[in-house]
C-alpha cells in the first residue's frame, strides 16, 4: 500500500507576503485539493507545490573518500546546500527514478513501538532509543521514519506535530498517541499502552483471516468443480441420450437446458461477474462505499456482532489511555473515534456524540447513546462510571470484558462458518448425487438405439 507523502507549497497574499507550508497527502493531486482549501480559508494565492523526493548523491570528503547515499528533500539544490554545510565536496546529486515509497509493515511498526516502550521503561533518553532502533528495523520506509523523527525533535518541533507528519506511515492513532507521551509525564506507560493495543489489534485480524483462509478456498474449489462437472463431464454423458431422442427425467433436463445456457452465455457472464466484482472492490475502496461497507459489515450474522464489539473494545481502550476528565475529551472522542477501525462508527460519533455534548451541553452518556453505534452493554457501563465518577475505570473494563469475549466468541464463529461451508458441500454432493442417479435410470429402447 502507497504511503502518505509530504508537499511543499507556496503562495502570495494579497498585501504580497509569501506564505509557505507543508501538508500530507496520498497523491499530487490530492495534495493540490488540500493546498486549494488552506488557500481559500487563509486567503492566499497558490504558486507552487514540490513534492518530497529522494536524491542519490555522490560526495567526497576532505580525506579523500568518497561515500554515496540517499536523501529525502524536495530539491536538489537543498540537498547540495546541506551536504556543502556538512564540509562535504558534491560530486554527483540526482532524483532516484523508482522512487516508490510504502508503508512500513504492520509488523515492524509494533515492534518499533514494543522495543520502544521495553527501552523507555529502562529509562534511556528518547533519542537514544531512536538511534538504536534505526539499525534494527529491516523496512527501509520505517528506517526512514525513525530517521526524519530524530532530526525533527533534535531541530526542535514539537512532538505531536512531528509524529503527525508521519500519520501516513505509522496511522494516525499510532501517531496521535506517540505524539502525545512525549509531552506527558508518564511515556513509558502510554508507549505499552499503544504496543498492546497495536499487538492486539493485529492478533484478531490475523485469527480472523487465518480462520477464514479454509472456508473461503474449500467453497471456490467447490464452485469450480460444481460448474465443471455440470458445463462439461454432465454433457458428455447425458447429451447421448439428448442426441437419441430420448425422454429426459426433469432435473436432469434442467442441467443440460443450464449447461447450454452457460454455453451461449459464457463471455458476457463471466465478464460481468469480474465487472461485478471489481466494480465492488474500487467502489469499497472510495470513502463512500468503505462507510456503507462498515455500515452493514457490523450486521452480517454471526461474524457481525464480533466484529462490532471488537471495534468497541479498540474505542473504549483508547478512550482510557487518553481520557483525563477534562474538557480536552472531545478530542479524545474523536481519536479514539478514528482508532476504532469502523468509519461508520467514526461518522456517527463525531456527527452526533461530539455535536450534542459541544453545541447542546448534553452529558457523555447521553450522546454516546444517542449515536446509536454503542451496544447496550457499553452504554450500561458507561452511565455507571459516569454516575461514580469513574468513566476512565469503565472503559478499561468494559475494554478488557469484549477483549475476552472476542477472544472466546471468535473460535465459535469459526466454528458456525465452517458448519456453513460443510452444510453447502453437503447440499452440492446431494444434487449432484441425484442428476448422477437419475440419469443411471435412463433405458433407451432398441429403437433409440437404432436412430443413434
Amino acid at each position: 500500500m502507497a504511503s502518505t507523502r509530504e508537499f511543499r507549497f507556496q503562495g502570495l497574499r494579497s498585501g504580497g507576503q509569501s506564505v509557505q507550508g507543508t501538508v500530507f497527502a496520498p497523491s499530487k493531486r490530492k495534495a493540490k485539493k488540500k493546498v486549494k482549501s488552506l488557500a481559500e480559508k487563509h486567503g492566499f494565492r497558490q504558486q507552487s507545490i514540490e513534492k518530497r523526493r529522494t536524491y542519490l548523491y555522490k560526495v567526497k570528503h576532505p580525506s579523500g573518500e568518497v561515500a554515496k547515499g540517499e536523501q529525502k528533500a524536495f530539491s536538489q539544490e537543498e540537498v547540495e546546500q546541506a551536504l556543502e554545510r556538512m564540509g562535504l565536496e558534491v560530486v554527483r546529486v540526482r532524483k532516484k527514478l523508482l522512487d516508490f515509497n510504502f508503508s512500513p509493515p504492520k509488523d515492524d511498526i509494533i515492534m518499533f513501538v514494543r522495543l520502544s516502550a521495553n527501552l523507555l521503561k529502562e529509562n534511556l533518553p528518547f533519542d537514544e532509543v531512536l538511534n538504536l532502533l534505526v539499525s534494527d528495523v529491516n523496512s527501509k520506509s520505517l528506517k526512514q521514519v525513525i530517521r526524519d523523527l530524530n532530526a525533527d525533535l533534535k531541530g526542535g518541533m514539537d512532538a505531536e506535530k512531528a509524529f503527525l507528519k508521519h500519520q501516513g506511515d505509522l496511522g494516525k492513532f499510532t501517531s496521535y498517541m506517540l505524539g502525545i507521551a512525549s509531552k506527558s509525564g508518564n511515556m513509558a506507560e502510554i508507549y505499552e499502552s499503544t504496543a498492546r493495543f497495536l499487538e492486539r489489534q493485529n492478533e484478531f485480524k490475523k485469527s480472523v483471516r487465518s480462520s477464514m483462509i479454509t472456508p473461503a478456498i474449500t467453497l471456490v474449489v467447490l464452485i469450480a468443480c460444481f460448474v465443471w462437472y455440470v458445463w462439461y463431464i454432465f454433457p458428455q454423458t447425458a447429451g447421448l441420450f439428448e442426441g437419441m431422442g430420448v425422454d429426459m427425467p426433469p432435473l436432469t433436463s434442467a442441467t443440460l437446458a443450464f449447461s447450454d445456457w452457460l454455453d451461449r452465455n459464457y463471455v458476457w457472464l463471466f465478464s460481468s461477474i469480474t465487472a461485478a466484482v471489481g466494480g465492488f472492490i474500487f467502489y469499497a475502496r472510495t470513502d463512500q462505499g468503505t462507510f456503507y461497507f462498515h455500515k452493514y459489515m457490523i450486521r452480517l450474522p454471526v461474524i457481525g456482532g464480533l466484529l462490532h464489539k471488537l471495534n468497541i473494545e479498540i474505542f473504549c481502550r483508547v478512550f482510557a489511555v487518553l481520557y483525563s476528565g477534562s474538557g480536552e475529551n472531545i478530542n479524545v472522542i474523536r481519536v479514539a473515534a478514528e482508532a476504532c477501525g469502523n468509519k461508520y462508527i467514526e461518522h456517527r460519533i463525531k456527527t452526533v456524540t461530539i455535536p450534542m455534548m459541544v453545541a447542546q451541553g448534553a452529558g457523555l452518556v447521553e450522546s454516546m447513546e444517542a449515536s446509536k453505534a454503542f451496544t447496550d452493554m457499553a452504554i450500561s457501563r458507561f452511565r455507571s462510571g459516569a454516575e461514580t465518577g469513574n468513566v476512565q475505570d469503565s472503559a478499561r473494563q468494559m475494554a478488557d470484558y469484549y477483549e475476552r469475549e472476542t477472544k472466546m466468541r471468535l473460535e465459535s464463529a469459526v466454528q458456525s462458518i465452517q458448519t456453513v461451508v460443510a452444510i453447502l458441500i453437503a447440499i452440492g454432493i446431494c444434487f449432484l448425487t441425484l442428476i448422477s442417479t437419475e440419469m443411471a435410470f435412463i433405458q433407451p429402447s432398441s429403437t433409440d438405439m437404432m436412430g443413434m
